[in-house]
């Protein structure tokens, strides 16, 4: 997890492709999840993954409406194009990450 997270409008500033994954190190469900997230994440070099420590009081999860754990959501040049809410096989995965075309495509 990231030590500060970024600011709303750092996000919606960026440019290329970028995973948000809001979740909480103490989480079951998010722990379960990484093996999942990590192998469907594992072949794309050209996004950023940026995993968030979410709960009370974290605006950036408060702004992308997060309300249950892992979250991920797909951004292209800060723009949202897909998302996730604990994910739960491969395919979910594959179709998010088939909205964020590799680069050169």
């Amino acid at each position: 997890m990231l030590p500060a997270e970024p600011t709303r409008e750092e996000v919606d500033a960026s440019s290329g492709f970028v995973v948000l994954e809001f979740g909480a190190g103490w989480c079951g469900i998010c722990q379960a999840a990484q093996p999942l997230i990590e192998r469907a994440l594992a072949a794309r070099s050209d996004l950023q993954h940026l995993k968030i420590e979410d709960g009370r009081g974290k605006r950036l999860g408060r702004s992308f409406g997060v309300k249950l754990w892992p979250t991920l959501v797909f951004l292209e040049d800060g723009r949202e194009v897909a998302r996730i809410v604990r994910p739960r096989g491969d395919h979910e995965l594959a179709e998010a990450l088939a909205k964020l075309p590799r680069a050169g495509s």
